[in-house]
């Protein structure tokens, strides 16, 4: 139990009385309690393996490398067609904790197995995702921003990647890239 994570567990919260189950469950696994993106989350030798975290309709245990876990309940759920390797179970009251505390405790200590095994979930490469005919365009006229594109890291392409080609009308994929060209030829991501 780490002193550092309690306050996740006494802020006033709809998901306070499942978040303290989730938190028994998982400190029964051994594994080390540390605090990231403001959530618990439960390492081994200092590999993310599961966190505990909330929304307004669900509070959830994502698995980092849950792909890779063996789904027999088939509870695991994929939280956007994009994510590769996270998986999460999810909770909408006290009771369902309950009624998969068994299941849940052998997800957690297959994805330590996982860890251990040095298994790691295949990813997509950033030039296997889809780009949007739009920004093509803009790299093919535009050579200082096609050299600056590529030069961002992986995950920054494939953010910007993702964001343009998410949009459905040609109109709002070429208003998201014309807003975003001056971020990128800064060097900057999606997201800084």
């Amino acid at each position: 139990m780490n002193p550092k994570a309690d306050f996740f567990f006494t802020n006033d919260s709809q998901w306070q009385k499942e978040y303290k189950k989730l938190r028994e469950i998982a400190l029964q696994t051994g594994l080390q309690e540390e605090v990231k993106w403001g959530c618990p989350c439960y390492t081994y030798h200092g590999k993310n393996i599961f966190l505990i975290h909330g929304f307004k309709d669900y509070c959830a245990l994502l698995f980092f490398k849950g792909a890779l876990l063996n789904d027999a309940e088939n509870i695991l759920i994929q939280q956007t067609e994009n994510v590769q390797a996270a998986r999460q179970i999810r909770f909408s009251s006290f009771p369902d904790i309950i009624e998969y505390e068994n299941i849940i405790k052998n997800y957690m200590y297959e994805a330590v197995e996982i860890e251990k095994s040095g298994l790691d979930v295949p990813l997509k490469k950033t030039k296997e995702f889809e780009i949007a005919p739009e920004f093509q365009d803009e790299l093919d006229r535009n050579s200082a921003l096609k050299i600056t594109f590529e030069s961002l890291t992986p995950g920054r392409q494939r953010a910007y990647l993702l964001h343009f080609s998410s949009a459905k009308q040609s109109q709002t994929r070429e208003s998201r890239i014309q807003k975003w060209i001056p971020s990128i030829l800064k060097g900057k991501g999606l997201n800084d």
